[in-house]
């Protein structure tokens, strides 16, 4: 079935295949189609979600989630699992199944006679996605850019046969796809909605067991196997460095899910590390709040540090081939999001092979013990974090409903 680019009516047994106009009622649901590659889309998508069923109370809500998503009634197609690839040499490893999916998912979003279809991030696989969705007359949106002002800026022409709308999470963003007349809207982060300075320190560690006076060190080394197979041995090494310098140090590690829990323990354990390193599941915000700084991987993690105001230390580490391949493309000088957003160094980067413990430990004490606790850094970190609360998931709902209708 097609959609006719209206809102699709579907009972609580099935999709009712006939198409529909006119205006909005009590009796028609929309169906709406999300699409996340990976956990830090998660956050993103379950804020999408309670934003639009305000204007669709009734809507129904399918595709590929996480967790959170699906305990707001989200039904995923498939599991989030299979896609959460980093990289260019583990990608096309798994190349094959990412592509059956796609097709399958495709064709399932297409049958259902979706209203529009979102997909959050995970470019190289939505974009793909979007572009067979919109070819059969539904509504598409990409949410959160692709990095084309960093590398790969040809990939603006596959978005735009792609997507009847980029929203896109900083304002930098918006221009390139101005110059190249795409429907764009900027509408901040949801994460600086949320996240915010006051959070109580001493509060969160007594939720999460950790001693008041101690330093407390996160330690966030990604939401992907692949992320975590190649940070944790260097991450770790830093823990025993930093324990040289002061044994009463603690850590804290927050992980999505309890197969990442599993994964890390392991490393934890060969580096006896488990008398003095925590590790939690699905508490980032209290694990960020508990702790004085934080050692984290590149992503989304590193804007949720800088919310929450701590110093940081950032590692990015890839597949060899994977690496230099990227190497050459890329066209900018930072990987952190506080530094892409202050378009100057804030937060300390460690690139491939300067991911090594004694580095990531010196760069940690030397934030983690400084003189002036950081007040420059931190006040940066808040007048960031100003200019991208701009209530996300609401006008990113608002911008969605328009397209719809």
């Amino acid at each position: 079935m097609e959609s006719s680019g209206n809102l699709t009516a579907v009972s609580s047994d099935a999709v009712n295949s006939e198409n529909h106009t006119g205006n909005l009622s009590a009796k028609l649901i929309p169906v709406i189609g999300i699409v996340i590659g990976e956990h830090s889309g998660d956050n993103l998508g379950v804020s999408l979600i309670d934003s639009l069923r305000k204007i669709y109370p009734q809507a129904k809500f399918i595709g590929i989630g996480g967790p959170k998503m699906l305990a707001a009634g989200f039904e995923s197609l498939v599991p989030l699992e299979k896609l959460s690839v980093m990289g260019i040499t583990e990608v096309i490893f798994r190349l094959p199944e990412l592509l059956r999916i796609r097709k399958r998912l495709a064709k399932q979003l297409i049958d259902v006679g979706a209203d529009v279809v979102i997909g959050i991030d995970a470019p190289d696989f939505n974009l793909g996605l979007e572009r067979k969705i919109k070819q059969a007359g539904i509504k598409t949106v990409h949410y959160v850019s692709p990095s084309v002002w960093a590398w790969r800026s040809g990939r603006i022409k596959k978005i735009k046969q792609s997507v009847d709308l980029m929203l896109t999470l900083f304002p930098f963003e918006q221009k390139i796809y101005q110059d190249n007349d795409i429907p764009v809207r900027f509408v901040g982060h949801t994460l600086a909605d949320e996240l915010r300075y006051d959070e109580d320190k001493l509060r969160a560690r007594k939720t999460l067991g950790l001693p008041s006076q101690a330093k407390v060190v996160a330690i966030m080394p990604g939401s992907r196997f692949s992320e975590i197979n190649r940070l944790a041995e260097p991450f770790l090494e830093a823990c025993n460095w930093l324990r040289s310098v002061d044994p009463g140090i603690k850590f804290i590690t927050p992980l999505p899910t309890p197969n990442c829990c599993e994964l890390f323990t392991g490393y934890v354990d060969s580096h006896g590390l488990s008398d003095c390193l925590s590790i939690k599941q699905g508490v980032a915000k209290e694990a960020i709040t508990a702790s004085d700084i934080a050692l984290v991987a590149s992503g989304t993690a590193t804007l949720e540090v800088m919310l929450l105001g701590r110093p940081m230390v950032m590692a990015y580490r890839l597949a060899p081939l994977t690496y230099q391949i990227y190497k050459r493309m890329i066209k900018v000088d930072s990987f952190s999001l506080p530094n892409l957003l202050a378009g100057e160094q804030l937060v300390p980067e460690l690139i491939q092979n300067d991911v090594t413990g004694e580095a990531l430990g010196k760069e940690l004490q030397n934030l983690l013990y400084a003189e002036d606790g950081n007040e420059r850094l931190l006040r940066k970190f808040k007048l960031l974090g100003e200019q991208i609360r701009c209530g996300a998931s609401k006008q990113a709902a608002e911008a969605i409903a328009g397209l719809i209708e």
